[in-house]
């Protein structure tokens, strides 16, 4: 089935205790469709970009099958950049530079042949933007899942709110649910999120995995063990790519399903840490990815026996 990411496609420039990087490529659309890929087919993405973005970062997403058609190039301007130092906990990070650049005038633009898409994907962006999108396509997705972050909460809350209630899905992180709730319990705070419009919640915990929310049910991810975490930028988003690719992919967007997605969204974020920037996602296999999935399973599975009669 189709799937449609609207995000950023952007430079970073990031520093951790294991090294530092110069300009790279980035941003949440790119994260995400590369994700993806290892489950759609073709992944039609809608973003921005300047004359500075290098054609041989567009030729690797063409590579692996992303539709460039609704990519926005202006070649008089510059393309988004952050740049970003994280602590040696890895979970904390100093902002050092944000140029919004052709990003500050960005007016996303559906392409007639993107507009009968199965799957909407909403990554990062103004919540007036990520609006704009839903309404300008001719008809309701089966499934749009939303992204954003606190910096939203703290500037356009009530937009912020009032696009919530249009999607089936909002991802976001511990912080971030705690901010929008009011409530520290995550479990109180998924109830009134989900009051706000949503079927379905992820809360993402970092280093401590996923929660997955509806109004009856919780389901726990747990985060893989890793040797080596050379740099958390983009993992969200990666897990935003595979949780929705995957579901394209099966078209099941039952409950049960989204388990398993968020466990292959999981799988795709462990991935992502694993090197700088998009470097690990460029190269990963299909056999890579099931022996990583696989590795998820056995973490979880477990037999356990009667103690004095009563079944635990």
């Amino acid at each position: 089935m189709s799937l449609l990411v609207i995000g950023t496609v952007a430079f970073d420039a990031i520093e951790t205790p294991f090294g530092k990087t110069d300009k790279i490529v980035g941003g949440a659309a790119t994260f995400i469709s590369l994700s993806a890929s290892n489950f759609v087919k073709k992944t039609n993405i809608v973003s921005v970009v300047g004359g500075d973005f290098p054609k041989e970062a567009m030729e690797m997403l063409q590579k692996h099958n992303v539709n460039l058609e609704g990519l926005e190039i202006r070649e008089n301007e510059k393309t988004f950049f952050w740049s970003g130092k994280y602590h040696n906990d890895m979970n904390t990070r100093d902002t050092l530079a944000t140029e919004l650049n052709v990003l500050e005038t960005f007016d996303p633009k559906i392409p007639a042949n993107y507009q009968d898409c199965d799957f909407l994907m909403l990554g990062n962006l103004a919540p007036a933007v990520q609006k704009k999108v839903i309404n300008g396509l001719h008809k309701r997705p089966k499934l749009i899942v939303m992204d954003t972050m606190n910096f939203w909460m703290d500037i356009a809350l009530d937009e912020l709110k009032s696009t919530i209630s249009m999607v089936d899905v909002l991802s976001i992180n511990d912080e971030e649910a705690r901010q929008l709730s009011g409530e520290y319990s995550l479990v109180k705070a998924a109830q009134k999120i989900l009051a706000l419009g949503p079927q379905y919640l992820i809360i993402k915990k970092g280093e401590h995995g996923a929660l997955l929310f509806d109004k009856e049910n919780v389901f726990f991810a747990p985060a893989l063990p890793l040797e080596d975490v050379f740099d958390p930028t983009g993992a969200g988003d990666t897990f935003a790519g595979g949780f929705i690719g995957y579901l394209a992919e099966t078209g099941d967007i039952s409950f049960n399903n989204m388990k398993r997605a968020v466990i292959y969204g999981s799988a795709m974020a462990s991935f992502c840490v694993e090197k700088f920037g998009t470097e690990r996602l460029e190269y990963l296999t299909q056999t890579e990815l099931e022996d990583r999935v696989s590795q998820f399973i056995n973490l979880v599975q477990f037999d356990i026996s009667l103690v004095d009669g009563i079944k635990v």
